[in-house]
């Protein structure tokens, strides 16, 4: 066997895949606070991106592809929680980093997430969108209804039937002792 095809028979969960994500993008972060490259933290989020896009599970295409933007803001968030510890006043360099942060990283942000798009499209995502459309008419079909000949369904256990009044009010125990 050779390597490209060990290489090919790789597969992550979508946690997996997600938090291969969170750590790329936080190695980013920590080459780009070191060698003072402004691109490193964007390039890794997009590399993890698409690496984490290539080797998820078919299965998981759907989730891997709405997480990516939730990956950012995450790691986003963490970075500049640590940056603002070491500032004068924490809440505003917290504030001001995280719009920054944010602001200089819409474009990683879009495109890893256009890659992703791309890439799970390419691995079968139609395919997952039609089994979950399959798979909620199921449950669709499966849920009784409730009957419009107003008994409350009693007789069948099929319809729906209402909780009588006061249900969830709470219960008293005992009778009230004299003068309370």
């Amino acid at each position: 066997m050779s390597e490209l095809d060990r290489a090919a028979g790789i597969r992550l969960t979508v946690r997996g895949a997600l938090a291969f994500v969170l750590a790329s993008t936080l190695v980013g972060s920590l080459l780009q606070a070191l060698l003072g490259v402004a691109a490193l933290t964007g390039a890794a989020f997009v590399a993890g991106c698409v690496a984490a896009a290539s080797l998820v599970n078919r299965r998981d295409l759907l989730s891997l592809v709405v997480s990516p933007p939730l990956v950012f803001f995450v790691t986003t968030a963490f970075i500049e929680a640590v940056r603002s510890l070491f500032a004068a006043t924490p809440v505003q360099a917290f504030g001001l980093g995280m719009y920054t942060a944010l602001s200089q990283g819409a474009p990683w942000l879009f495109g890893g997430s256009f890659l992703v798009l791309v890439i799970a499209w390419r691995r079968g995502l139609t395919r997952c969108v039609r089994e979950l459309r399959e798979e909620l008419k199921a449950t669709k079909a499966s849920v009784p209804r409730p009957r419009s000949d107003g008994d409350g369904g009693a007789g069948d256990g099929t319809a729906f039937a209402p909780e009588p009044e006061g249900y969830f009010e709470p219960k008293v125990y005992g009778t009230p002792r004299e003068g309370q």
